[in-house]
């Protein structure tokens, strides 16, 4: 049995690996979980001392073989639990995310596969995030940004990588859920900003940060 601040740093450590090329640096752990460096740096002690990960300061964190079986078990927990906030209880998709951060932690061998077969196994979250499957299998992530697009693509909103309630909240004011159509217009040189039409809608201009918190799929 590990802490709920073990399952979160595996899952935080889980979530970075995902990021193709990324050197997991306390650094970057303490980013995206918002503790203090000196606290990463001791809890990495712990996991390392139960075989969780590994660290080496050249080679930075990855998880062991045990480690990435409980990331893997979390996160699958997580989106489980988003999926039925949603569809079933009628959650909006920026209250969710909260919700399922406590419920992720219940202890139950069967609890995750019991979610999945009643909401008949889901392959997405309702942010685009993929569901990791019974056997650790995980279906297809995005990872291209709808800054990283050409101007005149279009393309089809695929994930958010910002689930923050003030993100999703804007995303709805804008009409843009996952499977959204959008193009991208141009790209302004002074500040990185974007010009974008949503749908059949007219222009909208939105920031830089906003073409990088949207993940997309432009194979079409």
């Amino acid at each position: 049995m590990y802490t709920l601040s073990e399952e979160n740093y595996l899952k935080a450590i889980y979530r970075l690996s995902q990021e193709k090329g990324q050197k997991i640096t306390p650094k970057a752990i303490s980013d995206v979980l918002g503790n203090n460096p000196a606290s990463v740096v001791d809890m990495i002690r712990k996991l390392v001392e139960k075989e969780l990960i590994d660290y080496d300061k050249k080679k930075g964190v990855h998880l062991t073989t045990q480690g990435q079986k409980n990331a893997v078990l979390i996160v699958r927990r997580h989106r489980l639990w988003e999926v039925f906030l949603l569809e079933k209880l009628g959650y909006q998709w920026d209250e969710i995310h909260a919700i399922a951060e406590e419920l992720e932690h219940i202890k139950d061998d069967t609890l995750a596969d019991r979610l999945d077969k009643f909401l008949e196994f889901p392959e997405y979250d309702p942010h685009g995030d993929p569901i990791p499957k019974a056997n650790g299998k995980v279906p297809k992530s995005y990872s291209v940004t709808l800054a990283n697009l050409k101007e005149g693509t279009i393309c089809r909103v695929a994930a958010v990588r910002d689930t923050s309630s003030t993100f999703l909240q804007y995303l709805l004011k804008l009409d843009i859920g996952i499977g959204t159509t959008i193009q991208l217009i141009e790209k302004i040189p002074f500040d990185g900003s974007l010009v974008i039409s949503i749908g059949s809608n007219d222009k909208t201009t939105v920031s830089q940060k906003f073409g990088e918190s949207i993940l997309v799929d432009h194979s079409n």
